[in-house]
């Protein structure tokens, strides 16, 4: 400001110093944008995920909700469900128009966390859930929501689901087309048994029969007679989750003591049972025994932690339900080889063995020093200069490729990569905190992308004195989103009053 200054006290010439640029300000090239700006949808892709208001012991329903949303193949087969005619007719028109309220609800809940930045409320889901499903409206006697048990809620909904998601049609547009043929399907016809469901063959063999034929040399005759009188029982069933037994197996007198997931399948799918037997014209033990004949790219795994005790010396002998603390490890991959049939196994193993093979290859160039991908990326005509001393490996080499793939294997289930091995891995899991089986608090644990904005996965650091990689997470405690590890998730497994997992959710391992 001049105004300030007495001119007449001022000798010319008058010197003025001036600092600044001397070019021009350039605007910048790419234009600065905060956060505070961007539109809701876009805004919600650059934080953490969205969670969900609880409305009164709805935290079991936000927790396997957050689990759904990230499964692609059943959002596709949502996307593209629309009621048909021949569900709505005749007696079951009210229920299938409260299926597809609750499918729609569902639906609009994932997109809804799509877009939004904050968490929601899941107001429809939680109505159209009480309409499906009236038990799980029931109040306490001061009229507040009951807690509700999460595995059920699974289940009630996929059952809906499998109802509603039928046709060809649906199950091609869940796919994309991709390995959804009729010999991958192996008697799949909708979208749920599709993409969760495992075809399971179960076999009863009579215990008395088989001791008998080996008791007694004098009476072979009369016992292989019977035996062919009574072959093994084979019959196949549909699952749409495996169980993990922690009791220690699938009869009560069962006294094993489960320490691991793998240990307690295994248990689940075998057992003793009491059945007539044509032979010996009465009843007799059998031994049961599960194997899975087809796979699915989603995997379910239950842990049984809630059992019903019976209470013979109470007022009311109505029992009490219980839940079962111990720890059950796990790790991020789940091998079902072993729990397969043989058919399966069969199909399986050459893959596996290919992957041995690759693996024993590569250590063996390691060992010898050859093993230098990056100096080849780098030195192509050097590569080339050398190529012609590799002749007879690269023939070795496409001789064993060439034999492994010389017989075309058979599928053996929907949506699955090529060369599958059996394993799947671990990317949601819903764990339930506190000792009351009716109370307690569930939430949901969900695998975060771990791949840079070019779709490659980023550098992965180990959990220390393993080889497991410590991915990103998320946990979706209702409303309350917060970034966690894979040491975290393991650390679910049980033994005290922390979160322990209830239900884990695999996806076919590529």
């Amino acid at each position: 400001d001049l105004s300030s200054l007495k001119l007449s006290t001022v000798k010319i010439p008058i010197q003025i110093l001036m600092m600044g640029s001397a070019t021009l300000p350039v605007e910048p090239v790419k234009k600065t944008v905060f956060l505070e700006d961007l539109p809701p949808e876009e805004a919600a892709k650059m934080v953490e995920p969205s969670g969900l208001v609880n409305l009164g012991n709805t935290c079991y329903l936000n927790s396997v909700t957050q689990c759904l949303r990230v499964i692609p193949h059943l959002r596709d087969g949502l996307k593209n469900y629309s009621p048909s005619a021949a569900n709505t007719a005749g007696g079951n028109q009210q229920q299938t128009q409260i299926h597809a309220l609750l499918l729609k609800s569902l639906l609009s809940t994932f997109d809804t966390l799509d877009r939004s930045p904050a968490a929601i409320s899941p107001n429809n889901l939680v109505m159209a859930t009480k309409m499906a499903f009236p038990q799980m409206a029931q109040t306490g006697p001061q009229g507040q929501p009951m807690q509700q048990d999460a595995e059920e809620f699974y289940s009630s909904i996929m059952g809906a689901a499998a109802n509603e998601l039928r046709g060809d049609n649906l199950i091609r547009s869940a796919f994309h087309g991709e390995r959804c043929g009729t010999d991958e399907l192996n008697g799949a016809v909708n979208v749920i048994d599709a993409v969760f469901g495992l075809k399971m063959e179960e076999t009863l063999t009579c215990d008395e029969l088989s001791t008998a034929a080996t008791a007694d040399k004098d009476d072979a005759m009369e016992t292989d007679a019977n035996a062919l009188v009574e072959p093994p029982v084979t019959t196949y069933d549909l699952h749409r989750k495996l169980v993990c037994n922690i009791q220690g197996g699938s009869d009560a007198s069962s006294q094993v003591n489960i320490t691991h997931i793998a240990e307690g399948i295994e248990l689940s799918l075998t057992g003793k049972l009491e059945k007539y037997s044509d032979a010996l014209g009465r009843n007799a033990q059998w031994t049961r025994s599960q194997k899975i004949a087809r796979l699915p790219p989603y995997l379910v795994v239950q842990f049984g932690r809630f059992y019903w005790k019976a209470t013979p010396d109470s007022q009311d002998h109505a029992g009490v339900k219980c839940k079962v603390m111990k720890p059950v490890g796990f790790q991020g991959t789940l091998d079902v080889y072993d729990f397969c049939s043989e058919k399966v196994k069969k199909v399986l193993k050459v893959a596996r063995d290919k992957a041995l093979q690759e693996e024993e290859d590569r250590v063996a160039k390691k060992l010898r020093g050859e093993d230098n991908d990056d100096d080849k990326k780098e030195e192509p005509m050097e590569e080339e200069t050398n190529a012609g001393g590799d002749d007879e490996e690269d023939a070795e080499l496409r001789a064993a490729l060439a034999m492994s793939v010389e017989a075309e294997q058979p599928p053996v289930g929907p949506g699955l990569p090529a060369d599958f091995q059996g394993l799947y891995e671990l990317f949601a899991v819903v764990t339930h905190k506190g000792r009351d089986a009716d109370g307690g608090h569930y939430m949901g644990w969900v695998k975060a992308d771990n791949s840079d904005s070019r779709g490659t996965d980023k550098k992965r650091e180990k959990i220390a004195d393993t080889d497991e990689d410590n991915d990103d997470w998320f946990v979706f405690d209702d409303d309350e989103v917060s970034p966690c590890k894979t040491e975290d998730i393991l650390k679910l497994k049980g033994g005290g009053d922390w979160h322990m997992s209830y239900l884990n959710f695999y996806r076919a391992k590529k």
